[in-house]
C-alpha cells in the first residue's frame, strides 16, 4: 500500500465498484491527476455481485477473481482499512480513523450500504453477506450437507440460498412474506420460483419473522410468533443500512438517509459529489429515486469521476438489475411491486415472461423474465406510458418474451 500524502486532486471515500467506476473516469479525462481512494473494506473493489452468484455456480470460488484491479489500471493510492470518520468541507480534507488529514480537490462519497444485523456481538456462527471477508468466512463454514438457515426472502436471500443449495449446504430458507420473492414478482412467476426451489432442495418456510437467535451447541432460531428452528449456521439478508453519516456530519443535504445530488451527481456542497447506493437521484422517467445495485453504481460512478474533472455531464439513466436464479434469469428497470397493477404476456411454453407493473395508467416497471436484450426497449416502453402515447392494451406486442 502507498504512502498516505496530504493531499490529492481528486479523492473517494468508499472500495466498491462506484468508486472503481469513478477512478477509471478520472484518470481518462485526466491521466496526470492524483488520486486517493480511501476504503474501510479490508479489500480493494470487486465485481460484488458474483459473492452472492458466480462464485457460488461456477468453476472459481476464489474472490480474487473479482478483483477489479483499480489501483493497477488507474494509477490511484489505494488505501484499504481506512475508515474515513470526518470531512471538513470549508477545509477540503478528510479525516480517516487513524488521524491522518488528507487534502482534496475534488470529493466523492461512495460508501454505498452494509447489512442491517441483529443485534450486537453474535456468534461466529451467524453470517452476512456484503464483503469479500464476508464471503470467505460464510465460505469457511459450509461443508457439504451443513444445515444452514437463510434468513430473507428478498432479492439478496434467494440469491445466497441458491449459491450455498449448489455449495452442497442443506439450505432451509426463511421468508416474512407468504411467498418467496412475493413482493416483487407476481404470483405466477414467484410459485415458479419456489416449486425450483424445492425441486433443488431448499425448504421455503414463509410468515417467519425473525425474533432472536440463542446459540448453543446449534444454532436456535425464533420468530416472533414463538416457531423455533435449529441449524448449524444461519445466514442473514434483513436488507441494507446506507452509510450516510459521514455525509450527514459534513452538513449535506440530505433527504432521510439518501444524499441529494443534482443531475451532474454534485451533492449540496461544492466540489462534493456522490454517486452509488446513497444517492437519491433524479431518474430521467420516474422522478427522484434511490436504487441499490450494481448497474447504477457502475453508470452513476462512471458519471460522477466525468464531472469531478470539469464535466458537465447529466446523469440521465434509468438503471436496470438483474439476479439468475438457478436455470431462471431476469432483466428489470424501474419498480417491481407486486401491490401494483401487473399486465403478464407469455410465451407459448410458459417458460419466458414480460410483465408490465402499472401505477394507474402508467408502467413503472419492466421484468423480463428469461428475456433478454430488451432492457432498452423496456426504457422505451416506460418514456412512451408516461407521456401517454401506450394504453395498458398495447404492452402485450411491445417486447416478445424469450428475446
Amino acid at each position: 500500500m502507498p504512502d498516505l500524502k496530504s493531499s490529492y486532486d481528486h479523492v473517494i471515500v468508499g472500495g466498491g465498484v462506484a468508486a472503481d467506476k469513478a477512478a477509471r473516469a478520472v484518470h481518462e479525462k485526466a491521466p496526470d491527476a492524483t488520486i486517493a481512494i480511501l476504503s474501510a473494506d479490508a479489500d480493494g473493489p470487486v465485481y460484488r455481485p458474483a459473492l452472492t452468484k458466480d462464485l457460488w455456480h461456477g468453476d472459481d470460488p476464489d474472490p480474487a477473481s473479482q478483483d477489479l484491479n483499480t489501483a493497477e489500471e488507474t494509477g490511484a493510492d489505494l488505501h484499504t482499512g481506512t475508515p474515513v470518520t470526518a470531512i471538513d468541507t470549508t477545509a477540503h480534507s478528510v479525516t480517516t480513523a487513524d488521524g491522518a488529514t488528507v487534502g482534496y480537490g475534488t470529493l466523492l462519497l461512495a460508501t454505498g450500504s452494509s447489512p442491517r444485523r441483529l443485534g450486537a456481538g453474535q456468534d461466529a456462527r451467524v453470517a452476512y453477506l456484503r464483503s469479500v471477508a464476508d464471503y470467505r468466512h460464510l465460505r469457511d463454514l459450509v461443508q457439504e450437507g451443513t444445515r444452514t438457515a437463510v434468513v430473507g426472502g428478498g432479492y439478496i436471500g434467494s440469491e445466497i440460498a441458491a449459491g450455498l443449495s449448489a455449495a452442497g449446504a442443506e439450505v432451509t430458507l426463511f421468508h416474512a412474506g407468504d411467498r418467496l420473492l412475493g413482493g416483487m414478482f407476481p404470483e405466477s412467476i414467484s410459485t415458479h420460483v419456489a416449486e425450483v426451489f424445492a425441486e433443488k432442495g431448499i425448504r421455503l418456510t414463509g410468515g417467519f419473522r425473525l425474533a432472536g437467535i440463542d446459540a448453543g451447541e446449534h444454532l436456535t432460531l425464533t420468530a416472533e410468533d414463538g416457531r423455533s428452528e435449529m441449524a448449524d449456521i444461519a445466514v442473514l439478508g434483513l436488507g441494507a443500512q446506507l452509510e450516510t453519516s459521514l455525509a450527514r456530519e459534513a452538513g449535506l443535504e440530505l433527504d432521510g438517509d439518501l444524499v441529494v445530488v443534482d443531475e451532474q451527481l454534485r451533492t449540496s456542497v461544492p466540489d462534493v459529489w456522490a454517486a452509488g447506493d446513497i444517492i437519491r437521484f433524479p431518474d430521467p422517467l420516474l422522478g427522484d429515486r434511490h436504487v441499490e445495485h450494481i448497474d447504477h453504481a457502475e453508470a452513476s460512478g462512471s458519471a460522477a469521476g466525468r464531472n469531478m474533472v470539469g464535466g458537465q455531464e447529466k446523469y440521465e439513466y434509468t438503471p436496470l438489475f438483474y439476479s439468475d436464479l438457478f436455470d431462471d434469469g431476469y432483466e428489470a428497470v424501474g419498480r417491481l411491486d407486486a401491490s401494483l397493477e401487473t399486465v403478464e404476456t407469455w410465451d407459448a411454453d410458459h417458460g419466458a415472461a414480460v410483465v408490465h407493473y402499472l401505477e394507474g395508467s402508467e408502467v413503472v416497471g419492466v421484468l423480463l423474465w428469461n428475456t433478454w436484450d430488451a432492457v432498452p426497449t423496456a426504457r422505451e416502453v416506460i418514456a412512451a406510458s408516461q407521456a401517454g402515447r401506450l394504453s395498458p392494451d398495447e404492452l402485450a406486442q411491445q417486447i416478445t418474451p424469450g428475446g
